[in-house]
């Protein structure tokens, strides 16, 4: 299936492809703050439909993973970063594609402070 996402203000707006059915909700220190429902999908299952300098970045700690967020908005749609075996993935925030009830899906919670 393909959803659709963005921002709040629509400055970033994309399209993702997969089977949304769990997320992850983490505790790390960002995470947390951010309130985000991470949907990990391969990296080129998401297409961005508003031009890439229209995202804002940050890195913290090891700087392995890069969250985008709007820089006109603040929302943070989705980070890229590796799994263990060096592919690349995007994390969605699962709040940002239209048409997803959050309390629908199964949701695993993940000591993120422990890492």
């Amino acid at each position: 299936m393909i959803y659709k996402g963005s921002c709040h203000c629509g400055q970033v707006a994309f399209e993702v492809e997969g089977e949304l059915a769990k997320v992850m909700d983490c505790n790390c220190s960002i995470c947390s703050r951010m309130g985000s429902l991470h949907w990990f999908v391969p990296r080129d299952k998401l297409r961005l439909l508003t031009p890439e300098n229209n995202l804002a970045t940050y890195t913290f700690g090891n700087l392995r993973i890069k969250h985008h967020f709007c820089p006109k908005c603040g929302i943070h749609p989705f980070g890229e970063g590796a799994d263990p075996a060096g592919k690349h993935m995007v994390a969605v925030n699962a709040r940002c594609l239209e048409g997803v009830e959050p309390a629908s899906l199964e949701v695993t919670h993940v000591d993120g402070r422990s890492f």
